[in-house]
């Protein structure tokens, strides 16, 4: 029975729509929705060209990721990749970096829906909703991982129905030189009000973290390979299908936003989206907009149980992590790392009982620092695989390598240099550092265990 359990795999549940819709849902994150009034407050219009910068980044990170994962089939994900180019103690360090990173995604966004239903009802505590949204989702993921696949594609399909009408009734808007508050939807709005660059280069470039924010979760499609029933077909149409998928619902949003309203009339405290919707007289623009932002969250969060339950069986594979970790149940899920998650996902809970208010801000910039810090180890993985002889049968190749690669590097690296010197996330920069020179440290430790035992 025992050795039957271990022939077991991640069930290939996953279908081409479902690859679509994950990588979709993982482009568009709440930030974009939500946290893009204060990106639009910090660097004016030039935030169109701070999205397409880091848009183009994210895709050849995406390029790289899909280099690999079709280099080896049998592979499960960019975590084995690194374990195999960069050898068991940085495989240990990037499984738990990226298990932070979706954890405290996770909880940022729990913490988000607590506040979004509170939109509706004001009087229910803040912790209820993340302990309803926990539940609902842990059960549905328990159940195969088709189902997560339909939950993520419904989750996407609101997310973009809500881009799709903000552009069509924007460029209505535009067309028809309609009038908001004494101002005209104009093109001429993106450069009237101070120029393009209207807080200067050092709003441009403050910008970036919050841009990078907004892309959390991208690489997520990486972690589907080992459940994708065709992942030589899949994985590439959805990678390619990224560069159209941020000029529409990113650039796009964006120039329309920012032409409807000039950018220093926008409230920076309000979503752009629901200013944009109320701006046409529809009374139920801010419950439209909530409901969206609550469905991005939820995706955010049905996301990282995924995400986080398919590391932990990974890393627990490769003894990177406790066995137990790595047992499936009679549906080919990895139970033991999802309800392990699932229990310090509730730790989330129990700070918005003590801490309503604090938490939100530090765990942003927490998740924000483990993905770049993830998303550079997979360029520098891509880099090793390249230099071996098994590159030259690649069928999938990264475009412009290697200035390509290293220019990705330099731009991720940089966006951290900005974050060291922000006071706004300097605490989450130390915290961060400070996990994973652990985690390096954790390796050497665990390595000793293992040797004893």
């Amino acid at each position: 029975m025992e050795q039957q359990e271990e022939k077991r795999e991640l069930s290939r549940g996953l279908t081409s729509r479902h690859v679509q819709m994950i990588a979709i849902g993982g482009a568009i994150g709440t930030g974009l929705f939500l946290g893009s009034g204060e990106a639009i407050r910090t660097a004016g219009p030039a935030l169109i060209l701070a999205y397409a910068v880091t848009g183009f980044f994210a895709y050849l990170m995406m390029r790289a990721v899909g280099e690999l994962l079709l280099s080896n089939t049998k592979l499960r994900s960019f975590i084995d990749f690194v374990r195999e180019y960069l050898g068991e103690r940085w495989e240990f360090a990037i499984g738990w970096a990226y298990w932070l990173s979706w954890a405290s995604l996770a909880m940022a966004d729990l913490t988000a829906t607590g506040i979004y239903m509170r939109f509706w009802f004001p009087q229910l505590p803040q912790w209820v909703t993340p302990l309803i949204v926990v539940g609902i989702l842990i059960l549905a993921n328990l159940i195969n991982v088709g189902l997560f696949g339909e939950l993520e594609s419904a989750f996407a399909s609101v997310k973009i129905f809500a881009i799709l009408a903000l552009i069509v009734v924007g460029l209505w808007m535009i067309a028809t030189g309609f009038q908001t508050h004494g101002t005209t939807a104009s093109f001429s709005n993106l450069v009237s009000h101070g120029g393009f660059f209207a807080t200067g280069w050092g709003g441009f470039i403050l910008a970036f973290p919050m841009v990078i924010f907004a892309f959390t979760g991208i690489e997520m499609v990486g972690l589907t390979a080992g459940e994708t029933k065709h992942p030589e077909v899949d994985l590439p149409k959805a990678i390619h299908a990224v560069p159209v998928r941020i000029a529409l619902f990113y650039v796009g949003s964006m120039i329309v936003i920012m032409s409807i309203f000039p950018w220093n009339q926008l409230n920076p405290s309000q979503s752009p989206f629901v200013q944009v919707f109320a701006g046409i007289g529809l009374p139920a623009a801010a419950d439209f907009v909530n409901f969206v932002v609550l469905t991005s969250a939820m995706s955010a969060a049905n996301s990282a149980i995924f995400s986080t339950s398919r590391t932990l069986y990974i890393l627990g594979e490769n003894k990177q992590a406790p066995k137990m970790f790595a047992k499936l149940s009679k549906q080919d899920v990895p139970v033991n790392g999802m309800l392990a998650s699932a229990g310090i996902f509730l730790a989330v809970v129990i700070l918005n009982f003590f801490f309503p208010s604090k938490i939100f801000v530090l765990i942003t910039g927490v998740a924000t620092m483990s993905f770049i810090f993830v998303w550079i180890i997979i360029m520098v993985t891509h880099i090793k695989y390249r230099k071996t002889k098994d590159s030259a049968k690649s069928s999938y190749k990264m475009p412009f390598f290697p200035l390509s690669s290293y220019a990705t590097i330099l731009f991720f690296v940089a966006v951290l240099v900005v974050m060291v010197f922000n006071k706004s996330t300097q605490i989450s920069v130390i915290a961060t550092i400070i996990y994973f020179a652990l985690m390096l440290v954790g390796y050497t430790v665990w390595q000793k265990r293992k040797a004893k035992n």
